[in-house]
């Protein structure tokens, strides 16, 4: 069995690990699945099952049990889907001795020092985790205009200005998405999350807004990948945006098709730019 076996998935919530599951099964490859209590839908189970593959669930804080369970499993490989809430890991998680000792040796808590240490602890065992979108190549966008509606000349600057305010965020590691109106900033992501700034920006300043999304200038395709999707879309037609602009190639489309039907039924614009 180690000899098909070689990939491992730590499971997050949403509907992430579910496609990794479906594209790694198109690929026939089967996975060990790391599923974590606090986070992953439960029906992860029957979608591992029907692709072969074998789900064990581990506490937020266990990162040996996790561990222990992919070697058992003879995993070589292993990807990150689906977002682990940052409190979790930092409230009620009562972390097992491998994640105690990785937490204090980190030097700051933020989303990239925490998953980094969980990669380094993976390496120490032979395990590599390697990019998310491994099994999804077809989720990432191509540079360009995606709807029928290319963005006019009002939008066209609110993504030139907004472009250059989500690279600075995201390059201090503080969010991925902004929300423009005018050349001006309305709204920036922390830690709630696109679809909450998108809703955010909407109270404060209804319509013709523009909503730019962003890949860190040096993105690390292993984890915190940004995501859009049709809870996005409807979140602009609910705060009144206009346009979408995600980055090419390293943002990926759940559900693209849909998304991008509900975009063009509501007169939207979604456009890929390419990566800093």
């Amino acid at each position: 069995m180690h000899s098909v076996m070689r990939f491992g998935l730590i499971a997050g919530n949403g509907k992430f690990p579910f496609l990794v599951v479906e594209g790694a099964r198109r690929a026939g490859v089967r996975l060990a699945v790391a599923a974590i209590r606090e986070e992953t839908d439960p029906s992860i189970e029957r979608a591992a099952a029907a692709a072969d593959g074998r789900v064990v669930w581990v506490g937020i804080g266990q990162l040996g049990r996790m561990i222990r369970f992919f070697k058992r499993e003879g995993v070589e490989r292993a990807i990150m889907a689906g977002q682990v809430k940052h409190v979790q890991i930092f409230s009620g998680a009562l972390p097992d001795v491998r994640m105690l000792r990785m937490l204090l040796s980190l030097p700051r808590r933020n989303t990239d020092a925490l998953i980094g240490g969980v990669a380094a602890e993976l390496a120490r065992e032979g395990i590599e985790l390697i990019d998310s979108t491994h099994f999804l190549q077809d989720h990432l966008p191509r540079e360009g205009v995606l709807t029928r509606r290319a963005p006019d000349e009002r939008e066209r600057g609110d993504i030139e200005y907004g472009l250059e305010v989500a690279r600075e965020i995201a390059r201090l590691d503080l969010g991925q998405t902004i929300v423009v109106r005018a050349r001006a900033c309305v709204a920036v992501e922390a830690m709630e999350g696109t679809d909450a700034c998108i809703r955010r920006a909407g109270e404060l300043a209804r319509g013709r807004l523009t909503v730019v999304k962003v890949a860190k200038p040096n993105q690390d395709m292993r984890f915190d990948v940004p995501v859009v999707g049709v809870a996005t879309v409807s979140a602009m037609v609910e705060a009144g945006a206009t346009c979408l602009c995600l980055t090419a190639g390293k943002t990926l489309m759940f559900d693209r098709e849909e998304m991008t039907r509900l975009a063009e039924q509501h007169r939207l614009t979604i456009v890929a730019a390419p990566p800093v």
